[in-house]
């Protein structure tokens, strides 16, 4: 393996790891010992990929972001599918990857975004960047589906884009609280009549 691999290596394997314990712990409960002993990476290492904890959060949360978003992509180009099938696959993957508890590096935009918000104006705006590219997606998967027939709307894409995400998100917080998957039914049961799909 040649030294640039190695260090992109090194420093996925960082980012991952910090992804999966912040994901149950929280950003400010986790020391960064805590992060390199689970990676296998010496801490010396750390300042040479990230000039600090924030940086590395801010880092981590736009690793996150692209990841997210190829999935969305993803999801959103396969073939034989209305534009209401695709968005309702999308919710169907948010009731699965968001129901877990425990999450699993899943969820940093409910686990940290309240959090790190106030802590960090990078973070914030990585925060920002990732849940506008979420709600772009979903407005071009939204006029994908106008555009074939699958949805009736009453609203612009975007504003039905951005009202859609916010609800799922308040979802996932109250799912972590209730310990029940019962926000998710509640919002699905909003969103097939916000989509016009609900008679479909």
């Amino acid at each position: 393996m040649s030294v640039g691999a190695q260090e992109h290596d090194s420093r996925s394997t960082i980012l991952a790891t910090g992804q999966k314990i912040m994901s149950r712990k929280g950003f400010s409960g986790v020391g960064l010992t805590e992060i390199l002993k689970d990676a296998g990476v010496p801490k010396g290492s750390f300042y040479h990929y990230f000039a600090s904890k924030d940086a590395f959060g801010e880092a981590m949360l736009a690793a996150y972001f692209d990841g997210y978003h190829a999935e969305m992509d993803e999801l959103f180009s396969k073939p034989g599918l209305t534009g209401a099938e695709r968005l309702m696959l999308y919710f169907a993957a948010w009731r699965e990857n968001q129901g877990a508890f425990d999450c699993q590096g899943r969820c940093l935009a409910v686990k940290l975004g309240a959090e790190v918000a106030d802590l960090s104006e990078p973070m914030r705006l990585a925060l920002k960047k990732g849940t506008n590219g979420i709600i772009s997606r979903m407005t071009r998967a939204i006029e994908d589906g106008v555009a074939d027939g699958s949805l009736a709307i009453q609203e612009r894409p975007a504003d039905l884009a951005a009202s859609l995400y916010y609800l799922w998100l308040g979802a996932s917080v109250m799912v972590k609280i209730l310990r029940t998957h019962e926000p998710f039914e509640t919002a699905l049961q909003s969103t097939r009549p916000m989509l016009g799909t609900a008679t479909r």
